[in-house]
């Protein structure tokens, strides 16, 4: 097109811009009212467009973001531009509209020349996450607050037992075995101690929020593991194949760590297959973003495609066992999130349960 037959364009040559636009194309007067909308306006707001014309703007504007607009407004009267407004409008049928406004004030004029886009699902997506990350918030809250007050509440009655069992005489037991047992007791229930004063002091410093990472060995936790469920994993009869050739040092949270293992090793034994020993195999595995341990099991499984979306959801529970409570999993999954990592699981039911950790480092 040339120069001189861009200059001669006519309004009429412009009007499909105005009313073929999916967004809002309005022209506003200085004294507040609407001088010409496009039909996309029109239609959204389910008035007609003389109802539109015969009312000030003011009249559309949500009652709570009225005195925004309006001071907003002034700054345009001013000669201001404005830009990525956003404020709500009401339908003719009651809904609440969120828009985003970009308007351009001609003071010559007297006109102020606007276009708006419908952001509404967006607002909504952004306040369904507020909503999940304050739902998350509490319950990780309650959660805080659960494990301090259970780990405090139980110091009490472990420091009971270390008392009674320093008031034994253990010179006077004469069987091997008892004698065995009694200091297998002992050593258990200073481990138990242990744990529940690091628990205590992990969620006074907010560790449980704020994970601070440092090189862990995978190796090393394993066994200390082990060695506390020592009587259970014999009892179970569980064995154990552990390859950390790959990987041992993560750079993790070592009480997230302890915790994820913990929560996977005593689910294996709980769920194994009544009269068949519990195995255990435990890998790791170096990747291109990262490390992977899979930790696997023989047991009774579970129907993945029934339960999938429910897995590592809280309180959720997959078989009539007496101890299952649906928070286990559940923890492994935030411990997971909270490191930056992934968990991901494949079984069948009879078949065994593989559980695939992912970290970055």
């Amino acid at each position: 097109m040339e120069i001189e037959d861009f200059a001669a364009t006519t309004e009429f040559d412009l009007e499909p811009f105005f009313s073929l636009s999916h967004d809002y194309l309005c022209i506003a007067g200085f004294d507040g009212y609407f001088r010409k909308i496009n039909p996309a306006f029109i239609k959204v707001m389910g008035y007609t467009q003389e109802e539109l014309f015969n009312s000030p703007i003011s009249q559309f504007v949500h009652p709570l973001d009225k005195q925004n607009t309006a001071d907003t407004r002034a700054k345009i009267l001013e000669g201001i531009p404005l830009v990525h407004f956003q404020n709500r409008y009401i339908t003719k049928s009651g809904e609440i509209l969120w828009l985003t406004w970009t308007s351009v004030p001609v003071p010559d004029k007297q006109l102020i020349y606007a276009i708006s886009k419908n952001i509404t699902h967006l607002k909504k997506l952004e306040e369904d996450r507020h909503f999940r990350i304050k739902d998350l918030t509490s319950v990780n809250s309650g959660l805080t607050q659960l494990s301090y007050t259970t780990a405090h509440d139980l110091r009490a009655p472990v420091n009971n037992l270390i008392s009674l069992i320093d008031l034994l005489d253990l010179s006077k037991v004469e069987d091997e075995e008892t004698l065995l047992h009694l200091e297998l007791l002992g050593k258990s229930v200073e481990r138990l101690k242990s744990t529940l004063d690091e628990q205590v002091d992990h969620i006074r410093e907010n560790q449980l929020l704020k994970p601070g990472l440092q090189p862990v060995s995978a190796k090393e936790i394993l066994h200390n593991i082990i060695k506390s469920l020592g009587s259970l994993i014999e009892h179970s009869g569980t064995s154990f194949h552990i390859d950390f050739s790959e990987i041992e040092i993560l750079e993790t949270n070592k009480f997230y760590l302890h915790s994820i293992f913990l929560n996977l090793i005593t689910n294996a034994i709980k769920y194994s297959k009544p009269g068949i020993p519990p195995v255990i195999s435990i890998v790791s595995h170096k990747t291109e973003n990262g490390a992977q341990i899979q930790f696997s099991d023989n047991g009774i499984g579970l129907d993945i495609q029934k339960n999938k979306d429910r897995i590592f959801e809280i309180h959720q529970v997959f078989t009539n066992h007496s101890d299952s409570k649906g928070i286990g999993l559940y923890l492994v999954k935030s411990y997971m999130n909270a490191l930056g990592g992934e968990i991901e699981v494949s079984s069948q039911k009879n078949l065994g349960t593989t559980f695939t950790l992912r970290f970055q480092t």
